[in-house]
């Protein structure tokens, strides 16, 4: 098995793979923590079927690079959802359903009224749940080289304006008590989320997008409790499925990338879950 993982990364597209993997992964779990803990933990899969729309408009109208027109549109959403306060008609919760379900299925119907190919069925699966759209990146290194430089932004933003996201986090009519622009870190935030959630649909899909949000935030609050443990431990927890799950659906060919991934996620938190248990009792 290690020899055949060895010839497997003799191959640039496989190498490509496991980085973009694990810098999405790295990016969705340093923001996933505020995420779950402001109630948005179903922003990934509302902003991925965002995404999923305007890609399905961009290739209606011919936009040859999906990702300069994915990209405005899932920010725009992202503001919509993440700023729209709490004196909103429609809350985040309801709003986020509304956005997600009809985004979903007005590209769905694009696609089937423009389709891109004579395999309809597998276009949406490609572009949902990403079946072998990150086994591709070795014809797209330029996106490689732009998730690199988006993981050193996030994390850099992320560090310098950790004790502002901790605030707004916890809560946010204090922060504004104390003199904190809550409204323009929510609108940082908000902008930061779209750019990784357009950038991972169109690399890995929909599917790994909302795990690498949700789970690993939700398997280290399983052994841990404060803000700066939860979000290490998360980072690593989602690092390490990451790469475990592509390195599994690397050496078994007919297994998905995305799906593997989840797995690896929902396994992570059972055993985490469980060592939470064993140390309360």
């Amino acid at each position: 098995m290690i020899d055949r993982l060895i010839m497997y990364f003799e191959f640039p597209f496989v190498r490509y793979a496991m980085l973009v993997g694990i810098l999405i992964a790295f990016c969705s779990s340093l923001l996933g923590v505020t995420l779950v803990l402001k109630r948005f933990s179903f922003i990934g899969n509302g902003l991925s079927n965002v995404a999923f729309c305007a890609t399905a408009v961009g290739a209606a109208i011919g936009f040859n690079n999906n990702i300069l027109f994915v990209l405005p549109i899932t920010i725009v959403s992202a503001v919509l959802l993440l700023c729209s306060g709490k004196n909103a008609k429609i809350k985040g919760d309801a709003s986020l359903a509304m956005i997600s379900v009809g985004s979903l299925a007005i590209g769905y119907l694009l696609m089937n009224v423009f389709p891109q190919s004579s395999n309809l069925a597998g276009d949406v699966c490609t572009t949902l749940f990403g079946s072998t759209a990150i086994l591709t990146l070795g014809q797209r290194t330029w996106m490689v080289w732009l998730c690199v430089g988006l993981s050193v932004l996030v994390a850099v933003l992320f560090l310098l304006f950790y004790h502002k996201i901790f605030a707004i986090t916890f809560d946010e009519d204090f922060a504004v008590a104390t003199g904190i622009k809550a409204k323009a870190y929510n609108l940082l935030l908000a902008v930061v989320v779209a750019v990784i959630i357009a950038l991972a649909m169109n690399l890995v899909g929909a599917l790994l997008v909302s795990a690498l949000v949700v789970f690993p935030a939700l398997t280290a609050m399983r052994l841990f409790k404060s803000f700066k443990s939860v979000t290490i431990c998360s980072v690593i927890v989602s690092v390490v499925c990451a790469a475990f799950g592509i390195l599994v659906s690397i050496l078994f060919d007919n297994l998905p990338v995305g799906s593997t991934i989840v797995a690896v996620n929902i396994a992570g938190f059972g055993i985490f879950s469980l060592i939470g248990v064993i140390l309360r009792r």
